[in-house]
């Protein structure tokens, strides 16, 4: 704690685009956030003094730092604070809290009450957020051959890829993971309760900010004779009461970047029943609910405050 009494973060890696969300997100809570003298910010015993002074660390690190620094708290014992991880690392371990307070009606008070959470990745909270209600009510097989495409805005690419979409003549829209072993993809089939690995084909399009996560169903290799309104029903009782998520009515087009800047996700089932085919799609801010935002939801649930409203 504080001087003031109130609960203390530090966000290891707070220079980076996801840090910085979450420093800006953060002024919306009553906590004090410590931050390590930048000429001391690769010293060990700089972070492990400050470690052990917080309540909660953010760690907003690369995959190698993120578990040097986790094993560094472990090191710790009984000072060692709460941490909450943004890299791939941790998401799919299973002594982790995963850190998608949606996902489930006891998810919240699990994050409440953990002292590891990993904050899930921007493309898998699409993917999670429309498939899993599905998977539980019965809607979509497990071994249902899943195929998610989908596009995000640069901005989660790192800072070459900012470079080079925001230099004169940057690609207009790419493909890449085509080799298919993309680092989400564990989180994506253990969340979303698949049997078997999505065929995943991520994109980059130029807008900095911005995601559609889409999947499509053939509906007759669904059991018994399920309807667009049924699952459009499913995701709708799942999300009752959300101020973060809401299932929206179809459309005929949808624009990757119409959230950007807000902590919200839009879920859509778009198809024709008479066709049998439907489009699942999830609309978020990659840099949002898909990672600062669903960071701001964590650190609130793990130090026992209320989660601001949504931008």
């Amino acid at each position: 704690m504080s001087s003031n009494g109130q609960a203390t973060v530090f966000i290891d890696g707070e220079a980076g685009t996801t840090g910085l969300g979450i420093r800006h997100r953060l002024r919306h809570l009553p906590v004090t956030v410590r931050s390590i003298d930048p000429a001391r910010r690769k010293d060990p015993d700089a972070r492990r003094e400050m470690m052990a002074a917080v309540d909660v660390v953010i760690l907003c690190l690369p995959d190698a730092a993120a578990k040097e620094a986790v094993a560094m708290a472990d090191a710790m014992g009984s000072d060692a604070p709460r941490i909450l991880d943004a890299s791939t690392v941790f998401r799919a371990d299973p002594t982790w809290v995963y850190g998608f307070p949606e996902m489930d009606a006891t998810q919240p008070a699990a994050i409440r009450a953990a002292a590891r959470v990993s904050n899930p990745g921007c493309y898998p909270t699409g993917l999670i957020g429309l498939l899993r209600p599905l998977v539980r009510a019965g809607l979509v097989p497990a071994d249902y051959p899943v195929c998610v495409n989908a596009v995000s805005g640069y901005s989660g690419g790192g800072r070459g890829m900012i470079e080079a979409h925001e230099r004169d003549g940057g690609p207009a829209f790419e493909l890449y993971g085509l080799g298919l072993g993309h680092k989400h993809m564990p989180e994506m089939r253990l969340y979303a309760g698949l049997a078997q690995q999505p065929v995943f084909v991520p994109s980059v399009g130029h807008f900095p900010q911005g995601m559609i996560v889409s999947v499509p169903l053939h509906l007759d290799r669904l059991p018994g004779r399920v309807m667009i309104a049924d699952l459009h029903a499913a995701l709708v009782a799942h999300y009752r009461g959300s101020d973060r998520i809401t299932v929206a009515d179809p459309c005929a087009r949808l624009v990757a970047d119409t959230l950007a800047g807000t902590d919200r996700m839009e879920l859509r089932v778009h198809g024709d029943d008479a066709l049998r085919q439907a489009v699942l799609t999830a609309r978020l801010d990659n840099l949002g609910k898909g990672a600062s935002g669903a960071a701001l939801q964590n650190v609130a649930l793990m130090l026992g405050l209320e989660p601001p409203p949504p931008v």
